[in-house]
């Protein structure tokens, strides 16, 4: 409600200082914290990804991709007795 007030004074008297909000100070502080906390998750980010590194190949599934004798690519079976028998 006396925001509703204030809005009526100022309509009457031009030289208002709400509308002549500036963010200032406090403003560029404010983004300037949260770059500096940005760049520090990034960081972060970046340091936990390299513990991690690339997943390792695993071998059945490369010798699955290649083509077997007859140049049909082996389908990979739940059953390796059956992969064994071919």
């Amino acid at each position: 409600m006396t925001f509703l007030a204030v809005l009526a004074s100022s309509s009457s008297n031009s030289t208002s200082s709400i509308s002549n909000v500036e963010p200032g100070l406090l403003g560029f502080l404010v983004v300037a914290a949260l770059a500096v906390a940005l760049v520090f998750i990034l960081r972060s980010m970046n340091k936990q990804l390299k513990k991690i590194g690339p997943r390792p190949e695993d071998p059945e599934d490369l010798a699955a991709d290649e083509p077997g004798p007859d140049g049909e690519a082996e389908a990979a079976t739940a059953d390796p007795a059956a992969a064994e028998r071919r």
